[in-house]
């Protein structure tokens, strides 16, 4: 492993390993507008939600590392409070890229990236229309992190409306993962893109509370078939299976289920319990995973 203070490389060198490694990163596409009242459009992927009351982002339109100059967002805010964060979707995102271009201040990246603009409810700045979410903000701060090249500036923003497509929403009226299809950045020329198989669920242990990894039955814990991954998820339950609950699984024909499925019999299963389980584990069965493991355990004594 590689170790260094960042003040041992240049910034740029910095630069590159960081946003390659800490990402992926979502895109703030900010509109903003100057005292003149000429309109900007511009992404940045320093950028989060921090608070829900009141609704709180940040995002930073860093100084340029190569000549520490600033950008025209920063300046527009500097002048003008406010700003619309328009996020960004697979189906814009190369609009959005061309848009980063360092035209002359005072050029439209609208009219540049070929993006229609929305006018804003309660901010000066207009909206993205192609857009699926649209936030107007009122910009609360700027923070100053240096004067160096690479220095950000932390542009606190509260949000002031938001505004939703329709088209992203599923039955319950909520935002869809899937048909938002976001896109994040990585390091270099490269982004990802949050659909397909790219998308996974977690079972958060916010109402529960998860055994813990400490609690897995020793050989468990220990194996070496079974991955970090696997233990978080077998540790996540609130209890492990009792006796009765084993009886039963076993009586219903589940083990026998399991062992055709597969394509083991039931002796081998037992044997290689935990190489099943791994396969039940990848594909979010946990619950017969443990049975599975917990009869192997019972066999093995």
């Amino acid at each position: 492993m590689i170790s260094f203070a960042p003040n041992e490389k240049a910034p740029l060198a910095v630069q590159a390993y960081l946003q390659a490694a800490i990402g992926p990163r979502p895109i703030c596409f900010a509109s903003t507008v100057n005292s003149r009242g000429e309109v900007n459009l511009s992404p940045f992927s320093f950028f989060n939600i921090f608070g829900t009351n009141p609704v709180t982002l940040i995002f930073s339109p860093a100084r340029r590392v190569r000549d520490n100059t600033i950008k025209h967002t920063l300046e527009n805010v500097l002048e003008v409070d406010e700003v619309v964060i328009n996020v960004v979707n697979f189906a814009m995102v190369q609009q959005t890229s061309l848009s980063s271009t360092e035209y002359a201040r005072g050029v439209d990246e609208f009219v540049k990236a070929g993006f229609t603009k929305l006018p804003s409810e309660t901010v000066k700045p207009p909206r993205v229309k192609e857009s699926p979410v649209q936030l107007e903000c009122k910009v609360k701060q700027v923070l100053e992190t240096g004067n160096g090249g690479g220095a950000g500036n932390l542009v606190i923003c509260e949000v002031q409306r938001i505004h939703i497509s329709e088209e992203i929403l599923n039955e319950a009226g909520t935002i869809d993962q899937h048909k938002i299809d976001l896109v994040g950045r990585l390091g270099g020329n490269w982004y990802v893109r949050a659909s397909g198989d790219a998308l996974f669920e977690v079972t958060k242990p916010l109402t529960t509370l998860g055994i813990g990894v400490d609690a897995l039955p020793e050989a468990i814990r220990s194996s070496s078939i079974l991955t970090g991954n696997s233990l978080g998820r077998l540790g996540n339950v609130e209890k492990l299976p009792d006796e009765a609950q084993l009886n039963d699984f076993v009586a219903s024909g589940r083990l026998a289920e399991l062992s055709t499925e597969l394509g083991m019999s039931e002796g081998e299963i037992m044997v290689q319990a935990h190489q099943a389980a791994q396969q039940l584990l990848n594909a979010e069965r946990v619950d017969d995973a443990w049975m599975l493991l917990l009869l192997s355990l019972k066999k093995n004594l």
